[in-house]
């Protein structure tokens, strides 16, 4: 009996141009992944229009074997459930074999993160800018409250930029955040975070009451904008260009990642996983799951410095 899988392929690449408007790109990808299905399938004495989910299982399988990244696996696996719903619907099969097949998957990314050495030497430079007398020390100070706060807290950035000038009248070390869905939470303060507050407060007072038309804000950090704060762009370059003035890569440095560092270091210092939620405001735990990278590190070091067994082939070697 004749192979139709070809022919099939092509019905199929015809009704996702004309009915579905694919583009160029995407019907040659589609061509290619189908072609790949069906020289599989040939080789095991199967046709392409009467493969079974095992059949397509055992093809996924084959990718997997070979090295393909899931999202490669994936981009095969909606071809062929493209194709499969196309037999169905033309009345070709009475099933549809890629129902019950589980997308590969995806292996998370980790966050970027930080050293404590490269966040020391990005606070050390905005410090020692901050101290220059010269005109823009209110933006160098501005800098210094920026991150002195994004590593004490945490916060996002659109919740440390767009934090209210109140701020500035509170006493104590703890900070009320407004975060996602109006949700607010309770962050501690570091003495360093406190103390760069007061310093760029200062400033900011003495150049308001010097202006022949003071501005009332009610924003901490005041800007031209929109908004009536400083925008996250800004940070984000502004920051970009003083990881480059303090020697580090400014590609690997933004305000993200420096709440990655934050979450990351309170983990391998001994940190609650539950804790960390509630200070970075995620409302589901799995969301801060991505750091448990950084607490099986810890674990382990843990098991190899305390575990008895482990000290005693210390001593062996």
């Amino acid at each position: 009996m004749v192979d139709l899988g070809r022919v099939h392929v092509e019905s199929f690449l015809e009704m996702m141009s004309a009915e579905r408007g694919a583009a160029a790109n995407t019907l040659q990808s589609y061509e290619r992944d189908l072609d790949d299905v069906r020289s599989f399938l040939k080789e095991r004495s199967i046709r392409l229009t009467e493969a079974a989910s095992a059949d397509l299982a055992a093809y996924l399988s084959s990718l997997a074997r070979k090295g393909f990244k899931p999202s490669s696996q994936a981009r095969r696996l909606a071809a062929m459930r493209q194709f499969y719903k196309f037999l169905y619907a033309e009345g070709l099969r009475t099933d549809d074999p890629t129902g019950i097949l589980d997308a590969p998957k995806k292996g998370r990314p980790l966050p970027k993160t930080m050293g404590v050495e490269e966040v020391g030497r990005l606070l050390s430079q905005a410090e020692a800018e901050a101290e220059d007398a010269a005109p823009g020390q209110l933006q160098r100070l501005r800098m210094v409250a920026l991150l002195e706060l994004l590593y004490a807290t945490g916060m996002r950035v659109s919740e440390l930029v767009s934090l209210p000038a109140r701020v500035l009248d509170q006493e104590g070390r703890f900070l009320m955040i407004r975060g996602k869905g109006n949700k607010e939470r309770l962050v501690p303060l570091s003495h360093s975070a406190i103390s760069a507050l007061k310093s760029y407060g200062r400033l900011l007072a003495a150049e308001n009451a010097a202006m022949k038309e003071p501005q009332e804000s009610a924003w901490l950090f005041p800007a031209a904008s929109k908004e009536g704060y400083l925008p996250r762009q800004v940070f984000a370059r502004d920051l970009k260009n003083l990881a480059i003035r303090a020697g580090l890569t400014p590609s690997l440095i933004s305000p993200h990642v420096m709440r990655h560092a934050f979450a990351s270091h309170l983990l391998a210092n001994g940190a609650d996983l539950r804790v960390v939620q509630e200070l970075l405001g995620h409302s589901d735990i799995s969301t801060t799951q991505i750091y448990t990278h950084v607490l099986e590190e810890r674990l382990q070091q843990l098991v190899q410095t305390h575990h008895p067994l482990a000290k005693q082939a210390k001593k062996h070697e």
